[in-house]
C-alpha cells in the first residue's frame, strides 16, 4: 500500500514539475523527456528494488543516468536541474522507505526547491549573455564600459572568449545586472569616464 502511495505522489510531483517548467520556458520536447525519464526510472527501480539492494540500486541509477548528455540538442544548467529533479523523484517514488512520510517530505522539498529557485522573481535582474562585438577590444576597462553602455546594465563579470584581429571582432561571455533607468545615466557617465581615463593612460 505504501508503494502505491509513493507512486501516486511521484506522478503528481512530476506533473507539477513539468507543467511549471513548460509554463515558464515553453520547451515541449523537454517536457516529454522529463516525463518519460521519470516514469521509466520509476518503473525500472520499482521492478528491481528490494530491501536488500534498494540503496545500492538508487545510487547505481544516479551514477549511470548522471553521465547521460543530450548531445543532439543543448540544454542549459536550469534545464539540467529539472532533469535531475525528475530523476530523483522517480527514485524516491520507487525505492521502499521504512517510514512513508520521509519519502513524501523529500519529494515535496525537492519540488519546492526547484519551483522556487526557478521563479522569475528570484534574481530577476541578473542575466548571462554571449555577445559578438564589432571591434577587437584588448582594453578590459574600455570593454566593460562599452558593454555597460550597450546593455544598460552593471557588468559583474566578463570573459573574453575570442579576439579576432583579422575580422575585427570580440567574442565575450558577460554576466550583468539590469539597473533602474534612474541609475543608468550615472552609470553611463562613470563608464565613459573610465574609458576616457583608460584611453588617456594608453596614449601617455
Amino acid at each position: 500500500m505504501d508503494q502505491i502511495v509513493l507512486v501516486a505522489v511521484d506522478l503528481v510531483a512530476i506533473g507539477l514539475l513539468t507543467s511549471t517548467y513548460f509554463r515558464r520556458h515553453r520547451r515541449r520536447d523537454l517536457v516529454v523527456a522529463y516525463l518519460g525519464m521519470n516514469v521509466g526510472v520509476l518503473a525500472v527501480a520499482s521492478t528491481l528494488s528490494s530491501a536488500a539492494i534498494g540503496a545500492g540500486l538508487g545510487l547505481g541509477l544516479f551514477g549511470v543516468l548522471s553521465i547521460i548528455r543530450l548531445r543532439s540538442t543543448e540544454i542549459d544548467q536550469r534545464e539540467v536541474a529539472y532533469y535531475f529533479a525528475a530523476l530523483a523523484l522517480g527514485i524516491l517514488g520507487a525505492l521502499p522507505a521504512q517510514v512513508l512520510w520521509h519519502s513524501v517530505v523529500f519529494m515535496a522539498l525537492l519540488l519546492l526547491t526547484v519551483v522556487v529557485a526557478d521563479h522569475p522573481r528570484v534574481l530577476r535582474r541578473h542575466h548571462r549573455q554571449e555577445l559578438v562585438l564589432d571591434g577587437a577590444m584588448l582594453d578590459r576597462v574600455a570593454l566593460v564600459a562599452r558593454l555597460e553602455g550597450l546593455l544598460g546594465a552593471r557588468v559583474h563579470q566578463v570573459a573574453v572568449q575570442r579576439v579576432d584581429l583579422v575580422d575585427d571582432t570580440t567574442w565575450v561571455d558577460v554576466r550583468y545586472e539590469t539597473v533602474p533607468p534612474s541609475r543608468r545615466r550615472g552609470q553611463g557617465e562613470t563608464g565613459r569616464e573610465a574609458a576616457r581615463t583608460s584611453t588617456a593612460g594608453a596614449g601617455s
